[in-house]
């Protein structure tokens, strides 16, 4: 499983961000390409401890049982459900998203778990910095496939 920290996977993800336009269409899912960035800022945000989310009993119940999904090689499934607090349902400037998102993934890279490796999951519950890498990645390159990245 590629892992952010890997500068090869560093330099694809940005590759395949900077590829995006504002008429990148989804294969599926409800997002718009801005949507999607502001949904995957939100995901690294959260791994930063930026972004808060409210526990959730049921996730917290069955996320552990899940977390290795976050790290092997099968991709992710095509439409899955969201959690609310991650769902990005207004307009947004593409710019300012791609922006963003771009300026999260080199955080990311250049932090290298300095500061995530101390943080829990809020649905899988303790993650190493590596896997932490590993689910970012993961989580990128499935909306990017979604828009055609």
């Amino acid at each position: 499983m590629k892992s952010l920290f890997e500068n090869n996977a560093y330099e694809e993800v940005v590759r395949r961000v900077n590829a995006l336009t504002p008429q990148s269409q989804g294969q599926w899912g409800k997002m718009n390409v801005s949507q999607m960035m502001a949904h995957c800022c939100n995901q690294i945000e959260t791994a930063f401890g930026d972004k808060k989310l409210k526990p959730n009993f049921i996730l917290g119940l069955i996320g552990p049982l899940l977390k290795k999904k976050l790290y092997e090689d099968k991709p992710f499934t095509k439409s899955l459900p969201t959690d609310k607090s991650f769902i990005v349902a207004d307009e947004r400037d593409f710019e300012k998203e791609k922006s963003r998102l771009l300026n999260l993934i080199k955080r990311f890279y250049e932090d290298k778990g300095t500061l995530i490796g101390s943080k829990k999951h809020p649905f899988f519950g303790n993650l190493s910095k590596e896997q932490w890498a590993m689910g970012t990645y993961k989580h990128l390159d499935h909306h990017l496939q979604q828009f055609g990245g």
